[in-house]
């Protein structure tokens, strides 16, 4: 015969609900054992010997606090598959206060319940022990059937109220135990800041892992196809006198296009990741953005220490931008970069002596600088009145 699911259903998980808090019973019981010792005969009857009655099992479920705790947890995930979260410290006072009073109560309910069960199981099989008696016993008793068919059905509600408050209780130790013996809200907080700034590095560096292989691919392949092109114009024009004017000024316009789409493309590589920033480090790198700038660059670098990898491209990006800047919108006539390392941070000032006025939210760039410093957790500032001078400052955290 088939149970209808609307009969079978409260009954669904009831099983590891019941053994669940079964196991549970004990320890969280034995709290309120430990706070009834001292009260077994009787009880102190002067105030100081009543405080040191609580303060003394207080005292000992806190040192046992750990223990404990690691016990739970270890109930929550064998019996219901829970994972608990470690907490950043193995005692608190949220795990204690679930010891001393959130446990003790659900044990109690759960031993109530478990008793229920019982209970329920004697009545609903009270037809049985009846019929289990002599026969002249069962006549001279008529109303036996009678009592027991009420028994029978007081049981079977017993087994429906004892499915229903295991499958509450579970419930409600699962939500506070989470609470209680977990993580606080700060502590996840914390872990999800670290986990977040984990993946953002992580990120990072294989963003900057992916630049550096499209550097090589363009210097290594492109790049050069374009220069072997631009040698062998270069040498059709040297050794073919005697073509067509028509056909000689075709081969000077790809000579002249294969150049610039070589000082195109090498700028293209400078930007992505500077073979010198790799090779030789920031200071040279920096020398060449300086040699590069069509105004007159003083360059400071103190870096006894070389920085990570990805500050060291950060720092390079700023010091480039700022002074493609200055020589787009400032109208300066000289510019002064200063890099140092000062107590683990990596100091860059792009100073120039233009018309002032910069604006980060007016499309020069500089919005973009201050993203760039952020995500490596730096810090982006500016300066620039009306008139100059203009101060770029960054500072980025140096791990070497």
């Amino acid at each position: 015969m088939r149970i209808p699911t609307s009969l079978r259903g409260p009954f669904d998980g009831v099983g590891r609900a019941a053994a669940f808090l079964a196991a549970g019973v004990l320890v969280q019981l034995g709290a309120l054992l430990v706070l009834a010792v001292p009260w077994l005969d009787g009880g102190p009857t002067r105030a100081t010997s009543c405080l040191l009655a609580v303060a003394v099992p207080v005292g000992v479920l806190g040192a046992a606090c750990p223990v404990l705790t690691r016990m739970q947890r270890a109930r929550f995930q064998g019996r219901l598959g829970v994972e608990i979260p470690v907490a950043g410290s193995s005692w608190s006072w949220r795990q204690l206060g679930y010891h001393l009073a959130a446990g003790p109560l659900i044990g109690l309910g759960g031993a109530l319940t478990l008793l229920l069960w019982a209970a329920a199981a004697v009545a609903a099989t009270m037809s049985v022990w009846v019929w289990a008696l002599p026969p002249e016993m069962r006549l001279a008793q008529a109303g036996y059937s009678v009592h027991a068919a009420y028994a029978t059905a007081a049981g079977l509600a017993g087994f429906y109220a004892a499915a229903w408050l295991s499958r509450a209780l579970t419930r409600l130790d699962t939500r506070i135990a989470t609470a209680r013996l977990g993580p606080s809200r700060a502590e996840l907080l914390e872990q999800r800041v670290e986990e977040v700034t984990e993946s953002r590095a992580g990120v990072l560096d294989a963003a900057d892992a992916e630049r550096r292989r499209i550097e090589r691919d363009l210097h290594d392949g492109a790049q050069q196809r374009l220069v072997s092109m631009a040698v062998n114009l270069g040498l059709a024009k040297v050794t073919l006198t005697d073509l067509p004017e028509d056909a000689r000024k075709v081969i000077d316009e790809a000579h002249r296009e294969a150049k610039e789409a070589i000082a195109e493309l090498s700028s293209l590589v400078r930007g992505l990741h500077p073979a010198v920033l790799e090779d030789r480090g920031l200071d040279a790198a920096l020398s060449g953005i300086a040699e590069r700038t069509p105004l007159p660059v003083g360059l400071s670098a103190d870096l006894p220490v070389r920085p990570a990898p990805a500050v060291e491209a950060v720092a390079y990006f700023v010091v480039s931008e700022a002074l493609a800047n200055v020589v787009k919108h400032a109208r300066a006539t000289r510019a002064d970069v200063r890099v140092e390392t000062r107590g683990g941070i990596l100091l860059v000032v792009v100073t120039d002596d233009g018309v002032g006025g910069a604006d980060p939210t007016g499309g020069t760039g500089l919005a973009g600088l201050a993203k760039r410093v952020a995500s490596v957790d730096g810090t982006f500032s500016i300066s620039s009145p009306a008139g100059g001078p203009t101060v770029v400052t960054v500072e980025l955290p140096c791990a070497p």
